[in-house]
């Protein structure tokens, strides 16, 4: 666990891509309606049905935003990285959350409200435009998951993951290496496949000669070629 130290909510706002471009006055009054939250691994940031006062950015951490079955599984929906900002849509609808975000990590989350937040969409429409594509880009990727999990195997989600996670600059390399970002039961969830399923995946491709599995570690001895496996 992090050792927790005070932080200046103005410098953090700054380094984060959405806050780009705004002035020191400016910054000083999203601060204002800012406060930060640190959780410990497996601290609930809200829950389905809470009220959204705000939204969110993602200092440093993961969070995971999941839907909670019946069964009492849970659909991994989107897992949140540093530098993120998670429930805008929600806010601007004024309706109660329909996913609940865990922390998988230790993690400093900043809440800015959305008061704050409509004084400054009033004054500066650059800020608009960014929150507006930050909100079009999720929408794109919620898309692209739904044409995944209808159109593409299991053994094809897998590759596409590896492929997303791997630097582009990687993507014609030769013995490229990737860290999990999440353990292997989160990362089944979000491509819609069982935490077996996934792993007789990465077995099978391991069998290929396509990737090493080293705990959270995928050796890649060829990108291009692990690219351009088709599954029988």
């Amino acid at each position: 666990m992090r050792d927790f130290q005070p932080v200046q909510i103005e410098s953090l706002l700054s380094r984060i891509p959405l806050f780009e471009g705004l002035s020191p006055e400016e910054l000083a009054r999203m601060a204002k309606g800012t406060h930060e939250l640190r959780l410990v691994k497996g601290d609930m940031l809200f829950r389905h049905g809470d009220p959204c006062t705000g939204f969110h950015v993602l200092v440093y951490g993961q969070i995971k935003l999941a839907l909670s079955s019946a069964q009492g599984t849970d659909k991994v929906v989107e897992i949140i990285q540093p530098g993120q900002s998670f429930g805008e849509a929600i806010m601007l609808m004024d309706k109660p959350y329909f996913v609940f975000a865990q922390a998988l990590s230790d993690s400093l989350v900043l809440h800015v409200s959305k008061a704050a937040l409509d004084e400054e969409l009033q004054s500066d429409h650059a800020f608009v435009r960014k929150m507006m594509a930050g909100m079009a880009m999720r929408l794109h990727q919620l898309m692209t998951d739904v044409e995944s999990y209808s159109l593409h195997s299991g053994t094809q989600r897998v590759i596409g993951y590896l492929m997303h996670e791997l630097p582009e600059s990687e993507h014609g390399a030769e013995n490229a290496v990737l860290e999990l970002s999440s353990n292997k039961g989160v990362i089944a969830s979000r491509l819609n496949l069982t935490q077996e399923h996934f792993s007789r995946i990465l077995h099978d491709l391991s069998e290929l000669g396509l990737i090493v599995v080293e705990g959270k570690r995928i050796r890649i001895p060829s990108v291009p070629k692990l690219q351009k496996h088709q599954p029988v």
